[in-house]
């Protein structure tokens, strides 16, 4: 570029830039200083040979300082306006019902600060900026339906060669974090007092794009010993040249304060008193009246779009059903005990993490009701994990999350991610791995005072349960003498391409023995 200009002006040469790398403008810089030095000397002055076409005042360069001066950096000019599409979110998801925006046009906004929330037929997604820059414009109002691929909103970005070197496509890194081990000294709380613990090796998560990783490879410096400036300490490219320069120099760069580790140790929460135990009957919910004063006709979507979808297929399985009615007297008995134990570890007691844990622990004498039938059911896969759902009555509507890997948790393990899931169902706040993954279903309608249902399988899994409440009645023992005996009623529902009659009662039968008998349950814990 330089020696076109010298070709073309023959004199020194001062003129203003626009958009050029900075790596650009330095090369372009010793050039110019060069040629202006060389036309100086030999007494060229600055008038002569100029085009006639350049709108600006050429000056002498004696200086780089004088150079810069003459450099135009406008905004207006180096920016660029973006069109900022919806990426796909997983799970054949093709579009979105926008439920709330949290900037506006004129906002500036930061590298992944939030955008908006969008609610998908499965879970709520807050979607994040990929860039620095100004909101220009917002592409769709709340409650529209957005489709996977079209732009959200447009966005003026700055020096978008930079931007093009900081971020790189997903094809050619599929993560812009990092994770490096770092000796992480724990400390856990018991009783009040502080126990030390053991340092031991944790793996902590270090943020960073693909470019400034590269940066730290050529270097061999490692991202956790870099101080990060960026939100939630992502490691900058400026924070990593600023590194370089001070180890070039000699100086001993600053340590970043430790980050916690991916899984910190939680300490017991305070003691909360026991939980008064619950009625026999739950309370009648009276939703207020609503009155329609003419009809209104409104489209179907999020939530109630994702049961058409799920209800159109199950509709196309055989489905067979079994009930049967189980004592759960025992049960009840150590109810107060369990009760004050999960209370005094900061977790309301229920049923149901129980149910889910005896659930389990039959599974594993029934590996085929812990199964997925492909779509033309040619093969089942039979799960390694028992992620067991159950049915979420929330404002939202009707939602299935499940808990992870049953099989391994303790029945306060259980509870302790029941009640957590209850509390994001309940904002509508559940994520995508939430709802997604689950391999076996139980439905607690008692909950609501019902008794029996006829639950709907939730393909591709193969069985579903759906348990009743709990009710007092009278029953007659062994020797003719009536006593209180406590029933509960559950319905199972399954995929009669692949599973009999048989195989679902003898699973029931197992599962009704743990519930009957708690003790005996202990002796197949895992």
């Amino acid at each position: 570029m330089a020696a076109l200009l010298r070709r073309t002006l023959g004199a020194p040469v001062t003129f203003r830039l626009c958009c050029l790398k900075k790596s650009s403008v330095s090369r372009l810089q010793r050039s110019l200083a060069i040629h202006n030095q060389r036309a100086l000397y030999h007494g060229t002055t600055t008038d002569q040979r100029r085009p006639t076409s350049c709108p600006y005042q050429a000056l002498p360069l004696q200086t780089g300082l004088m150079l810069r001066r003459n450099i135009s950096t406008s905004r207006r000019s180096c920016s660029d306006i973006l069109q900022f599409k919806l990426s796909d979110i997983g799970e054949g998801i093709a579009e979105v019902t926008l439920k709330e925006w949290y900037v506006k046009e004129g906002d500036i906004v930061a590298q992944f600060e939030s955008i908006c929330e969008v609610q998908s037929d499965k879970a709520s997604v807050t979607i994040t900026s990929r860039y620095d820059g100004v909101i220009r414009k917002l592409h769709y109002e709340v409650d529209d339906i957005a489709k996977v691929g079209t732009p959200l909103i447009d966005i003026e970005v700055e020096d978008t060669d930079k931007m093009d070197e900081d971020i790189e496509d997903s094809s050619s890194s599929s993560s812009d974090s990092d994770e490096e081990v770092a000796p992480v000294a724990a400390t856990a709380t018991s009783g009040g007092a502080s126990v030390g613990l053991t340092p031991v090796q944790e793996r902590v998560r270090v943020l960073a794009t693909p470019a400034v990783k590269r940066l730290a490879m050529e270097h061999d410096i490692k991202l956790i010993d870099v101080v990060g400036t960026g939100k939630d300490r992502r490691v900058l490219k400026e924070d990593m040249l600023k590194h370089i320069e001070m180890l070039a120099s000699g100086q001993t760069p600053a340590k970043p304060a430790k980050a916690a580790p991916t899984k910190p140790i939680t300490t017991p929460p305070v003691p909360q008193p026991a939980a008064p135990p619950s009625p026999a009957l739950p309370p009648v919910r009276r939703p207020a009246p609503v009155y329609i004063s003419e009809d209104r006709k409104e489209p179907i979507k999020g939530i109630q779009m994702a049961m058409v979808k799920t209800m159109k297929k199950a509709n196309e399985i055989p489905h067979f059903g079994y009930c049967d009615e189980i004592e759960v007297s025992r049960l009840v008995e150590l109810k107060p005990t369990l009760q004050k134990a999960a209370a005094d570890r900061g977790v309301k007691f229920s049923f149901m993490p129980v149910f889910i844990k005896a659930a389990s622990t039959a599974l594993f004498s029934f590996p085929i009701l812990n199964a997925y039938v492909d779509e033309k059911c040619e093969s089942m896969t039979y799960k390694a994990v028992h992620n067991i759902g159950f049915a979420m009555d929330t404002p939202h509507g009707l939602l299935v999350p499940n808990i992870k890997n049953c099989e391994s948790l303790s029945i306060f393990e259980i509870a302790q991610d029941l009640s957590r899931l209850m509390e994001l169902g309940k904002v509508g706040k559940l994520g995508q791995d939430d709802l997604s993954g689950g391999t076996f279903t139980l439905s607690n309608i008692g909950t609501v005072g019902g008794t029996y249902a006829k639950p709907v399988l939730m393909p591709p899994q193969v069985a579903i349960g759906a348990i009743g409440r709990i009710q007092a009645v009278p029953r007659f023992g062994e020797d003719d003498e009536l006593y209180k005996a406590h029933v509960l009623n559950v319905s199972w529902s399954a995929d009669h391409r692949v599973i009999d009659g048989a195989t679902m009662a003898r699973f029931s039968n197992l599962w009704k023995s743990y519930l009957e008998t708690p003790a005996t349950m202990i002796l197949d814990l895992k």
